[in-house]
């Protein structure tokens, strides 16, 4: 069954719900005159990643061991409250999904045939050329 479609998709088997993020507004600062000063825009949005109910034992190992308990993202970059809100949104998107990522282990590899003689031709072209810039024997 497919979540809501006011629940945060961070990747396909795992979605957020909107009553685990607290969401803060506050002024955000800089320049913008008189709008700036009383305009609550700046949006921070605080996810507990020990208290969601919603991931699963490894997801939530996964993400207590890269970003800790609590994950906060902050937006104060539009005019727009409601844009700053899904600037935060997103962000906060792709910092979980970035840290649920699993990274597949690299495999070393042995340089081939082809590579090994391109270097190394490489290597006596290069050495050409340095020689060819020496001063000749003096007699």
């Amino acid at each position: 069954m497919a979540p809501p479609a006011e629940w945060l998709r961070i990747t396909p088997h795992c979605a957020i719900p909107p009553w685990e993020l607290e969401w803060k507004f506050t002024a955000s600062g800089g320049p913008g005159g008189q709008h700036a000063n009383k305009a609550a825009t700046r949006a921070e949005v605080t996810f507990s990643v020990e208290a969601s109910g919603s991931l699963g034992p490894r997801q939530r190992a996964r993400l207590l061991a890269k970003l800790g308990p609590v994950v906060r993202v902050a937006a104060s970059d539009e005019r727009s409250q409601h844009r700053n809100r899904e600037l935060a949104e997103e962000r906060l998107r792709e910092r979980l999904a970035q840290a649920l990522k699993i990274e597949t282990p690299r495999r070393p590899t042995r340089p081939t045939m082809g590579s090994k003689k391109r270097r190394l031709d490489a290597k006596s072209r290069r050495s050409a050329i340095k020689h060819l810039r020496q001063a000749p024997p003096a007699e």
